[in-house]
């Protein structure tokens, strides 16, 4: 006898509110079909087996500027804690992120990268995509360093980080460096086709900011913090960034790192061009106590996550909570969730991500009415 192929199996059906073509809309059904979204229907009654969405479903989220969660870094350099801060964020609507080291030897930071690469080789479900490598330092500027190890900063150096780019394979590249440290003008020279070089932890006048971004620089590491604050005679790098046509920049929304004021001030100043990030370190998802941030000792307590001197080492921010505190500082839902989705998704070149619409990835978040993740699907599967 002969032997007929199995009938191909039916999309799956979502029906609820949906974040479509820049507005919240209702009576949406969503079809997914394998890891894709095949169509969108918009003002009609849910079809035949579609499956209810509760609270408004929205792209999953992408964070260019993650260095953990759940007791894991991305610096610990192995699989396993690679594996698990992507199944820690990815509960919290994460979808994908940029794996973001830390200013260490060059040994170590290329370990890290090469476990980051083999992770995105191997996907697996429950787990947010490695979409692209984020390497912050090593060449920025000491006075500047925050929660970075001052002893490993240094000079730029192509050479080594052309080792971490052969490590990275094909993936996306950014990497923060401060324009004043000797050589960082010629690297993002040099290596502006390949790398997505951000300007930050940085005491560069808003001259020498522009000068880095006509060199090819095209975004700001999280905003505000590591560099000097604007004044009106110096704007600095602030400034530059706001003067900018077209570079993205970086916000930490928890309300620590930035006024919530001034958090959705630079929303409504840039609206295409700030990514929320969370800069999340292992203590994120984890009781209070003391942690690692690399090489430094942090303590975690009263919802921060602190050195000795007080200052913010990262963050225990997840990206869902990035959104609750920008809608909370006035902003609509409808303009926050681009900053979390699709601006992110357009900086790491992902075509597929930010939106909900036909051909789009099926990398999705339902936020239920106090704007938590309440389920995530990752290439039409949904996180456990």
């Amino acid at each position: 006898m002969t032997a007929f192929p199995p009938p191909p199996a039916r999309p799956r059906l979502l029906h609820g509110r949906a974040f479509v073509g820049g507005e919240v809309r209702e009576q949406v059904t969503v079809a997914i079909d394998g890891g894709a979204i095949a169509a969108v229907r918009v003002g009609e009654a849910p079809p035949v087996g579609a499956e209810r969405v509760e609270g408004v479903l929205a792209p999953g989220f992408v964070d260019l500027h993650v260095h953990g969660g759940a007791g894991a870094d991305f610096m610990d350099g192995t699989v396993e804690a690679v594996r698990t801060a992507c199944a820690f964020h990815a509960r919290h609507g994460t979808v994908a992120l940029a794996a973001t080291t830390l200013s260490a030897g060059r040994a170590a930071v290329g370990a890290a990268v090469a476990a980051a690469a083999a992770v995105a080789r191997e996907p697996r479900p429950g787990e947010a995509h490695i979409a692209g490598i984020h390497l912050e330092g090593p060449y920025l500027n000491p006075a500047k360093a925050g929660a970075q190890d001052p002893a490993a900063l240094r000079a730029a150096d192509r050479e080594e980080v052309e080792e971490w780019l052969a490590a990275a394979g094909p993936l996306p590249v950014l990497m923060t460096l401060a324009p004043e440290v000797p050589g960082a003008l010629e690297l993002i020279e040099a290596l502006a086709g390949r790398v997505t070089f951000s300007l930050g932890h940085t005491e560069a006048s808003a001259e020498l900011a522009a000068a880095a971004l006509r060199r090819g620089a095209r975004h700001f590491t999280h905003l505000w913090n590591a560099m000097p604050p604007l004044h009106h005679r110096r704007p600095g790098t602030v400034g530059a960034a706001l003067a900018s046509e077209a570079a993205t920049v970086e916000l930490i929304a928890d309300g620590l790192h930035v006024h919530p004021l001034l958090l959705a001030a630079c929303a409504r100043l840039l609206p295409d061009r700030v990514a929320l990030v969370t800069d999340a370190m292992r203590a994120a998802g984890m009781p209070p106590g003391a942690y690692r941030l690399g090489s430094l000792e942090v303590e975690v307590g009263a919802g921060a996550a602190r050195l000795a001197d007080g200052t913010l080492a990262g963050s225990l921010l997840t990206m869902d909570a990035a959104v609750r505190t920008m809608v909370r500082a006035g902003l609509p839902l409808a303009r926050v969730l681009p900053l979390a989705s699709a601006v992110p998704a357009r900086v790491l070149g992902l075509s597929t991500h930010g939106r909900i619409a036909a051909g789009a990835a099926a990398d999705l978040v339902a936020l239920d009415e106090e704007l938590t993740a309440s389920r995530v699907w990752i290439a039409g599967e949904q996180v456990a």
